[in-house]
């Protein structure tokens, strides 16, 4: 949420649109919220004539100013996103009269490869975990369950640490997971993600439950829902006991579980649907990432390559 004293009914109103009407996720509401936020401070629009006040230029003119401070054109991208959102959305509602971001555009992303683990190292990793979690401390049982859980599903450590109990079907190996925008979808996983989540269940969890845990799935060393800080603070320090692994988040885990599946033969409308994707173009970034790795494969191993 930005720090700002500019129209802040307005800013609440529009913070329920996109909650209510729009099912935008809470990540995204607080970053589409924040980039209001710095822009009316920046430009002092401070009420609705404020507002009405704004043009093309003084939004082009933010751009290009956070362009020249550095900003990732990721960043800037979602922040046209957020600025033609909100005063798409003020016109609308007859806040503004006319909406001067219609022609408001952005540098397109470039679509970079992500880094992946290797199969063998992604097995080194989930080794290191289970090695961990054989002294006796409970936590290290979630851990493993958690990266068990990241790499078998290539979920999004958001939706695994607001997993509650009652989620994990382990008859039938699924996963129910509330994605981006409120959407729901069934993800399976394999054997060795049952057993280290039964183990956890088992030994684990209940050591750390307290009165007021409630249902959550992963619980942290007082009793509450496990946070995403703990989890990629997890991966980062065990990923540093595997040799030549690149340094990944869990969702270096998503990525990598994405392309061992390709990798494997799965069909890229299924993975789609497990990752949760919106677009299939989303998914498409994978097939990428395998062919760069075949092409370096078939570069080293060929002898006329």
């Amino acid at each position: 949420m930005p720090v700002t004293v500019v129209q802040p009914d307005t800013l609440r109103a529009f913070e329920r649109h996109l909650r209510s009407e729009r099912g935008r996720s809470v990540h995204t509401v607080r970053a589409y919220l924040r980039d209001v936020g710095v822009f009316l401070d920046e430009v002092g629009a401070c009420d609705l004539q404020g507002l009405s006040e704004v043009t093309l230029a003084d939004l082009r003119a933010w751009l290009g100013v956070l362009s020249r401070r550095g900003a990732a054109r990721a960043t800037i991208a979602r922040t046209s996103a957020s600025l033609r959102t909100f005063f798409g959305w003020l016109e609308r509602t007859g806040r503004i009269p006319t909406d001067p971001s219609l022609r408001l555009s952005a540098p397109s992303r470039h679509q970079t490869l992500p880094p992946v683990l290797a199969q063998r190292s992604a097995a080194a990793l989930l080794e290191v975990a289970a090695v961990a979690a054989d002294d006796d401390d409970p936590v290290h049982l979630r851990d493993r369950a958690a990266l068990e859980l990241l790499y078998a599903t290539g979920v999004r450590v958001g939706e695994l640490v607001g997993l509650d109990v009652d989620d994990v079907d382990l008859s039938a190996d699924v996963l129910r997971v509330v994605g981006k925008g409120d959407k729901e979808r069934r993800v399976p996983f394999g054997v060795p993600a049952r057993r280290a989540v039964l183990e956890w269940l088992d030994c684990g969890r209940p050591r750390l439950v307290r009165p007021d845990s409630g249902p959550a799935l992963l619980l942290g060393r007082r009793g509450r829902r496990a946070d995403q800080r703990q989890i990629r603070a997890v991966v980062h320090s065990l990923l540093q006991h595997v040799p030549d692994a690149p340094d990944l988040g869990p969702h270096g885990l998503r990525h990598s579980a994405a392309t061992h599946l390709l990798e494997g033969g799965a069909d890229l409308r299924m993975v789609q649907e497990l990752l949760g994707h919106a677009s299939l173009a989303t998914t498409q970034i994978y097939t990428h990432v395998s062919v760069d790795r075949l092409k370096r494969s078939f570069a080293q191993a060929h002898p006329r390559a």
